[in-house]
């Protein structure tokens, strides 16, 4: 029987006002070398969780990968799916995503009616998360693929009422995310708002490329930041945000 041990790590975090540092990873832009470099420094920096995915999978790596990186080390990885494709249970938990920033039934509920009885033979720990897609200054892989538009950048009104809503509709994690490859992240004040309006842990990504953002980021009230593409452009930038994170 699966735990909630990843989940209970989140909220406890939460509750103690630790922040945690995540890497994300997708499978479609590193392969075994570059994964191995990822682990390595991601250990040396003490990275808490990985997550693992993408909007889009053109090659069928993720199981591979994911193996590959619990054979090098103890972080735990948590799938990030973009579609039931995606769906393995090499993972110690899996962020069941519901798209609630968009009008797209497939990305509300749809794929997951699809993907429930798999994971229902999966041991692996199942976290409903509400997905929160934000204008990051320009269209990304995720809101191509989801075909939805995100909640623009300066309503952050808007992010409050669409978190309180995920947290009302029973979601246990809030996902604000701008995509990979976004021109900028979430704005300090949506995330203050959004943090003032539920009582959930909050994730943040897209768009945080230095240590100045990550510490903004933790500041104005994400309990968990996510990075992948300013790694997969410079892997030492790692260091850097690992130490404002943990700061």
């Amino acid at each position: 029987m699966a735990t909630n041990a990843i989940y209970t790590h989140i909220e406890q975090a939460r509750q103690s006002g630790r922040k945690l540092f995540s890497v994300l990873i997708d499978p479609d832009k590193v392969d075994i070398p570059q994964t191995e470099l990822l682990v390595r420094q991601s250990l040396a920096a003490k990275v808490d969780l990985f997550l693992v995915g993408g909007s889009l999978m053109v090659d069928n790596t993720i199981e591979r990968i994911i193996k590959h990186i619990k054979s090098m080390c103890s972080i735990p990885c948590i799938l990030f799916p973009g579609s039931p494709l995606q769906l393995t249970n090499q993972v110690d938990a899996l962020l069941f995503l519901s798209l609630i920033s968009g009008r797209n039934p497939d990305l509300l509920i749809g794929q997951h009616v699809a993907a429930a009885p798999m994971l229902k033979k999966m041991n692996i720990e199942i976290i409903p998360t509400g997905y929160m897609l934000i204008d990051g200054g320009k269209p990304t892989t995720a809101s191509y693929i989801s075909n939805t538009f995100p909640i623009p950048h300066n309503k952050p009104s808007v992010a409050a009422c669409t978190a309180m809503a995920g947290e009302l509709l029973g979601m246990k994690l809030l996902y604000m995310d701008t995509g990979s490859g976004a021109m900028h992240s979430v704005s300090e004040k949506m995330i203050r708002k959004v943090k003032q309006s539920v009582d959930l842990p909050l994730i943040v990504g897209g768009g945080i490329r230095d240590a100045e953002t990550a510490r903004a980021i933790c500041a104005a009230g994400a309990d968990m930041i996510v990075v992948g593409t300013a790694i997969e452009e410079n892997a030492s930038v790692m260091f850097e945000l690992a130490e404002a994170v943990q700061a």
